[in-house]
């Protein structure tokens, strides 16, 4: 019997884990970590219903770290299997791992100075020797062409958007055919290519971060010029905290857009993240992973300068001068875009815009929200800088390009389940699927629990 269980991105945007089960073998489809709300971060630290030694493979479907930034604490608890991922998304789960070792050590390690944790001594969840013998683990693949797995599986890859070697995962397994979205992304993005159609699947995964809403509407590049020019008219720094993997990139391109049309000419551009400098290099070895072509990606990435070393951030920070920052992480839960904001969050002249998801409980929901404090290294940070939101620079489909992907299918699979949602996202999705033109069976699946194939 094949079974089905959600050990994360069950009811929650985050910490996504599918298990499939079959005579004894254990497949594990992404290994994300944990974000946003306290008890949800919690998890990361509680022991999987598992053992991880027990699983023989992880698939990747791409690499943001609420999809693979567990898999260093799983190899520190046992695993020793394959990691199975596209070739872009092997290369950016480097990146992506070994910054969040370093972050972590690095915040245990303030904690410890300022005494600001509850834990004596703070620990990280993991430390740079379990990322890189995570690492040592992957197994890259291309798309379109099937790969074994243990226990007779077989996987193949299609390109999903989203995020440079973001993939849909097929797998073929005691003669079913199961399909995992993974995070799906935007059609007609002007970087990444429009998600893959799937012919045919018994069951599918499918994510409903944004399942029960639109994006809006309009122009992105003259919306974001105009952000950026009434705040260098007020004086003022545009601060965006951005996922270092797609958003900065994205950002970088709008950025040049404007540029190219005359518009943000003595503007300072700044991209303040180490790890989104190397993401943005990475677009040059994967060109036929995105639409740009080389000379327009060489553009586009010489319209910012790039600050490496901590001592170049904090000039960034110190200099009273208008301009616009991009820096990680995304949903201002950590990284330099902390030290940033405690500087520009109290100043009128400056905006703080996000341009992508927001999960529940991180510093990013709290201010779209209209909290105008936040907490920043035990301190509460008064926040009078104007709040902007771009929601169409999400790499996520909304619910009706979820509904289009699934258009794609030539016949209706025995169960679609939505996950790697929010509840009300992912019930309001499964009434769509069920609903209109489709008449699908669906189902929310509830954390752990077992569903036989």
């Amino acid at each position: 019997m094949l079974t089905l269980s959600c050990l994360g991105g069950a009811g929650t945007v985050t910490g996504s884990k599918h298990l499939f089960t079959h005579k004894g073998r254990r497949i594990l489809v992404d290994c994300g970590m944990f974000q946003g709300l306290k008890n949800l971060r919690e998890l990361n630290w509680e022991p999987l219903p598992i053992a991880p030694s027990s699983i023989d493979a992880v698939i990747l479907t791409h690499a943001h770290l609420d999809h693979c930034g567990y898999l260093p604490k799983l190899v520190a608890d046992g695993f020793r299997g394959s990691i199975h991922a596209t070739r872009a998304t092997a290369d950016v789960a480097e990146l992506i791992l070994r910054d969040a070792a370093y972050l972590q050590e690095k915040d245990a390690e303030y904690a410890n100075q300022k005494g600001f944790s509850r834990h004596s001594p703070a620990l990280p969840l993991y430390d740079s020797d379990d990322a890189e013998r995570a690492l040592a683990l992957f197994a890259p693949a291309d798309f379109h062409e099937a790969a074994a797995l243990p226990g007779g599986a077989s996987l193949t890859f299609r390109r999903a958007g989203h995020i440079l070697g973001a993939a849909t995962v097929e797998i073929d397994w005691a003669g079913r055919k199961i399909v995992v979205s993974g995070d799906l992304g935007r059609y007609d993005d002007p970087m990444m290519v429009d998600p893959e159609p799937v012919a045919e699947a018994d069951y599918v995964l499918l994510e409903s971060t944004y399942g029960d809403r639109l994006h809006e509407a309009g122009d992105p590049i003259d919306q974001l010029g105009d952000i950026v020019e009434r705040t260098i008219r007020r004086g003022g720094t545009l601060l965006i905290p951005a996922f270092a993997v797609g958003r900065a990139q994205l950002l970088l391109y709008y950025l040049w857009r404007l540029k190219r049309a005359g518009r943000l000419n003595s503007v300072p551009i700044y991209l303040d993240s180490p790890m989104a400098i190397d993401a943005t290099g990475l677009l040059h070895a994967h060109i036929a992973d995105h639409r740009l072509d080389a000379e327009s990606c060489r553009e586009m990435c010489a319209i910012a300068e790039y600050s490496r070393d901590v001592e170049q951030s904090k000039a960034i920070t110190a200099s009273p001068f208008p301009k616009v920052v991009i820096s990680a992480s995304g949903m201002a839960t950590g990284g330099r875009i902390l030290h940033h904001l405690k500087t520009f969050g109290p100043d009128p002249r400056s905006t703080i815009l996000f341009a992508g998801y927001q999960a529940a409980g991180t510093r990013g929901r709290a201010l779209l929200r209209g909290r105008r404090e936040v907490k920043i290294h035990g301190r509460w940070i008064p926040i009078e800088a104007e709040i902007a939101d771009m929601s169409q620079l999400s790499a996520h489909a909304d619910a009706d390009e979820l509904m289009r992907w699934l258009s794609g299918f030539r016949r209706a699979p025995e169960c679609v389940f939505v996950v790697h949602g929010e509840p009300e996202a992912s019930d309001a999705l499964r009434v769509r699927i069920q609903g209109e033109a489709l008449g699908w069976r669906a189902r929310v699946p509830r954390p752990e629990q077992v569903f036989d194939l």
